[in-house]
């Protein structure tokens, strides 16, 4: 069913401007705020015009399990931002990355993802496709030749998350797409680290695009969402009827909750890096801490990677207390300011303990693989004053030393 098209918008407008204006459809009534639309199926003028809608003869809603205004609106505002052919708009960031794989991938398939991916979007490859009969290797993300042995002339998608949370390891968009390519194959990038602004996995060669909204888009800790961009036919060919007939279908309120909070995307988001590059390099200079982990910074590990594809250092900080778990839980139990949340991206600054909670359920030995030690702290920094977030760090850091 073909949506309404949306009011085209000038090529030359900034992301700023794009975020503010644009996909927005206002009714006779002439609104200023994108309608919020709490409906949940359509009125027809005549019977032949329900007959064209359900042919896809005619623009129109149906049924907002397929698509509603509100819902459509966020779609085409971050299409636009993202240069996408395509976007559609799911209930949970979760929701995204499993209709994304699973509308694509058949039994007898063959993924190669990086093992370095959040604890559920690695429990999709590594034991949800298995059961249908899709085969998964995971390989070191940021190893090109460990990406060229995987992928096979069988391999039908590949799949990464980069930065990856929480070790913020990069992958190199450009080249392992050249790979996947090669043999046919698509390319899956979760971009919610690097948020859509800051890096452009399309533009590098990735062929879909998944978010979780919740995160940075949002940004406030109010509501769920996921989104996926990617090309027409894509979308034609497969993820259209698998949204339609299994529907993971995003709330219009939350649409609208996420279509007010890209409004102020860009503030937030330009402000959080700022913050997180000053508190990672004060992080560098703390006793107690063996080990910052930035993609802005000059010391991070794939620094030359992170410069090329990415446009900014984003707003997470991983990094390693010594004296392991204890410690950890030590400086964690005394901040004041700073949350312990297993979100991120949101504009109170939280702290999340990896080994424990995003990736407990991973063994301890593919937990060591990864490099997440039982002493790694991951933060998002949020909106406060960087001045009190050091001096919360530093009390966190008093605590686990007199511990």
């Amino acid at each position: 069913m073909a949506d309404p098209v949306p009011p085209s918008i000038p090529a030359e407008w900034s992301p700023e401007t794009v975020l503010v204006h644009g996909g927005t459809m206002r009714s006779p009534f002439g609104e200023t705020s994108e309608t919020l639309y709490l409906t949940q199926s359509y009125i027809y003028g005549t019977a032949e015009q329900a007959e064209a809608r359900f042919k896809d003869e005619e623009p129109g809603f149906i049924y907002s399990r397929f698509s509603n205004p509100t819902v459509a609106m966020l779609e085409e505002r971050i299409r636009l931002l993202e240069g996408a052919e395509a976007a559609r708009a799911t209930a949970t960031g979760m929701a995204a990355v499993t209709s994304a794989l699973l509308s694509y991938l058949s039994a007898g398939d063959h993924v190669v993802a990086a093992k370095a991916l959040f604890g559920s979007c690695r429990y999709v490859v590594e034991e949800l496709c298995p059961r249908f009969g899709i085969s998964c290797t995971l390989v070191d993300g940021t190893d090109l030749a460990a990406w060229k042995q995987a992928i096979t002339p069988k391999t039908k998608a590949v799949f990464f998350e980069t930065p990856a949370n929480p070790t913020l390891d990069l992958v190199d968009i450009r080249a392992v797409s050249d790979l996947a390519h090669a043999v046919g194959a698509l390319v899956f990038v979760d971009n919610v680290f690097a948020t859509p602004l800051m890096q452009k996995p399309l533009a590098l060669g990735a062929d879909v695009v998944v978010y979780s909204a919740t995160k940075h888009i949002d940004g406030q800790g109010r509501c769920l969402g996921g989104l996926i961009l990617c090309s027409a036919q894509f979308l034609k060919d497969y993820l259209q009827v698998f949204l339609r007939q299994t529907g993971p279908s995003m709330s219009p309120f939350n649409a609208w909750v996420l279509l007010k909070s890209l409004e102020t995307l860009p503030v937030r988001v330009r402000a959080q890096c700022a913050a997180a590059a000053e508190i990672a390099a004060a992080l560098e200079t703390k006793p107690g801490i063996t080990r910052v982990l930035y993609c802005g910074s000059k010391n991070h590990p794939q620094a030359e990677l992170a410069r090329k594809q990415m446009s900014g250092g984003g707003q997470v900080v991983t990094f390693e207390v010594a004296g392991g778990k204890a410690a950890a839980f030590r400086f964690l139990n005394a901040l004041k300011i700073m949350k312990i949340s297993n979100n991120l991206g949101d504009a109170k600054s939280i702290v999340t303990h990896p080994a424990t909670t995003t990736h407990q359920r991973l063994k301890p030995e593919a937990r060591a693989e990864l490099g997440i030690s039982d002493g790694m702290i991951r933060l998002s920094v949020g909106l406060e004053a960087p001045v009190d977030l050091l001096a919360d760090l530093d009390r966190g850091l008093a605590a686990m030393r007199a511990g």
